[in-house]
């Protein structure tokens, strides 16, 4: 990834950022029951504007939480204080997730952190892991690494999705969170709503209308979604995803349903299930908030003027026309 992208995509978020903070302390999300007082002209609960779902807990509990599945009250403030002096000792030291962003101005404990007092995101299976993968999954992914052995630089298609900005893991479904960038907007038209992602600016159009998914052979990178409403929950269901996706070494049978749920005016449940049974011996489900943050989303324009892909290329034919001459000698 070229400096220039990095500072254009830094700055952007540094920005929504900026705007969605102001104060340190990061928002906790207690769940309960609230009814939304407004809804759409189509009488649809409303659930629109600008979120985001950066939160602290790991999608995974973690080995030295075994059997604990929320933290107390005390614990989640220790925790809090924590992440907070974490994060900002990382902007200091220049350290922080996989970038020095610091240097741009980002300083990752001004970001909007939910907590909850879960210690994973995954609360089913019960003890908060991604359930064992299958036969077919192991050697599904056995074969994709032996392919790309020795070729992961072979030509642009041999690249990782994110590097070619095509999807990365905000974008989903399902929707988790990353290093940056951390933001969607949500639109409700009559039929329809519309879930955009600032990260790489994807849109998932959602149709209302109960119409069936598409034939089976048809299939997209963030596959097919239907919605529908349970009460004042939005439900999307989505199949038909491609076998390119590959999220956490799915196959293209891959069925997300995630279920969107505003719990307070400021903050919207997000819950999805995961099931593949050619990946995983089980179904897998997480939770997490999504808090309003302040907008408007601005462009990630991934490959504008990014050299990156392109010189790591060029790197490494420039490596194998060395190698060849030092074997001629």
């Amino acid at each position: 990834m070229s400096l220039r992208l990095i500072f254009a995509a830094v700055c952007c978020a540094a920005i929504v950022c900026g705007q969605a903070n102001t104060r340190l302390q990061s928002p906790r999300v207690t769940p309960g029951k609230w009814t939304p007082a407004s809804r759409t002209p189509d009488g649809q609960p409303d659930i629109s504007g600008i979120w985001t779902n950066s939160v602290t807990t790991p999608l995974e509990r973690p080995a030295a939480l075994a059997g604990k599945e929320f933290f107390t009250a005390d614990e989640l403030k220790e925790n809090e204080k924590k992440a907070l002096e974490t994060s900002s000792a990382e902007a200091i030291a220049g350290t922080a997730v996989h970038y020095d962003f610091s240097q741009f101005g980002l300083d990752p404990a001004q970001q909007t952190r939910a907590t909850t007092q879960r210690t994973s995101l995954i609360f089913d299976p019960p003890d908060g892991k991604i359930p064992q993968m299958t036969a077919d999954g192991k050697q599904r992914q056995a074969d994709r690494a032996a392919r790309n052995r020795g070729h992961q630089f072979d030509g642009v298609k041999n690249r990782p999705l994110g590097e070619r900005c095509i999807i990365l893991p905000q974008t989903g479904p399902p929707m988790l969170t990353g290093a940056y960038n951390n933001n969607i907007e949500i639109f409700q038209t009559p039929g329809y709503v519309v879930i955009e992602s600032e990260m790489i600016h994807d849109a998932r159009i959602i149709p209302l209308d109960g119409s069936p998914h598409m034939p089976s052979d048809v299939t997209q990178w963030m596959g097919d979604p239907r919605g529908h409403w349970e009460g004042n929950t939005l439900v999307v269901d989505s199949t038909n995803f491609n076998d390119q996706t590959n999220f956490r070494g799915a196959s293209r049978n891959l069925h997300v349903v995630e279920r969107f749920t505003r719990t307070t005016p400021d903050t919207i449940m997000y819950r999805f299930t995961v099931d593949d049974p050619s990946t995983w011996a089980q179904p897998w489900s997480a939770e997490m908030p999504m808090t309003a943050t302040a907008g408007p989303l601005y462009e990630f324009a991934c490959h504008e003027a990014n050299y990156g892909l392109v010189n790591t290329l060029k790197g490494a034919r420039a490596k194998e026309k060395e190698q060849k001459e030092n074997d001629q000698k």
